[in-house]
């Protein structure tokens, strides 16, 4: 219930931030961007400073932080999140193996462009080459991806080769769209953050 809560709160600041871009004069624009981007500031330090305190008084709660799905994700929004996005991929696929192996397959990440957000799989197995495979990396892969790393936007596919001695073909990429920045950084009226 409170992470729903916690969505609604996020879709109504989108919508006011959302109205008052399609309103506001350049000047309050430029205004409710320095507010915001303070305002990140502030509470980003403060979760700075109690993941520091709880890894220094109590290592075990502060991993229990790091398992509650808000303080992951606030710990991400603030570059604070201890573990790197590799990892953090790896996990999420992890976490499906087990899924795809009922299926005779598995998954290899080849590579992680932070830059771009953009992973590179390959499906093994009887998922290589199988009809179901897009299907399976949509529905499961993919979103054990997005759960552990939410920073990614682009899962990259190889596709599988005809036969063993042909390369392998790439760059069929299954799109999860990408994420607009974030609004405080940019105001459609023309006047830049500060």
């Amino acid at each position: 219930m409170v992470a729903q809560n916690l969505r609604v709160v996020g879709d109504r600041i989108e919508q006011l931030l959302d109205d008052l871009y399609a309103t506001a004069e350049p000047a309050a624009c430029a205004v409710a961007q320095e507010l915001l981007r303070l305002v990140t500031e502030l509470y980003g330090g403060g979760l700075e400073r109690v993941v520091t305190l709880a890894r220094e008084e109590a290592p075990a709660f502060a991993d229990r932080l790091l398992d509650d799905d808000l303080v992951a994700s606030l710990l991400l929004v603030h570059g604070l999140h201890p573990e790197s996005v590799t990892a953090r991929v790896e996990a999420g696929l992890q976490s499906v193996r087990p899924l795809l192996a009922t299926h005779d397959g598995d998954v290899e990440l080849l590579d992680v462009d932070e830059d771009t957000g953009a992973v590179h799989l390959r499906l093994l197995g009887s998922c290589d080459g199988c009809p179901s495979s897009a299907v399976t990396l949509r529905d499961a892969v993919e979103r054990a991806i997005v759960e552990a790393a939410p920073e990614i936007t682009i899962i990259d596919v190889e596709q599988p080769a005809v036969d063993a001695s042909a390369p392998a073909v790439t760059g069929t990429p299954v799109a999860l769209g990408r994420k607009p920045a974030p609004r405080f950084e940019s105001c459609p009226t023309g006047v830049g953050a500060r």
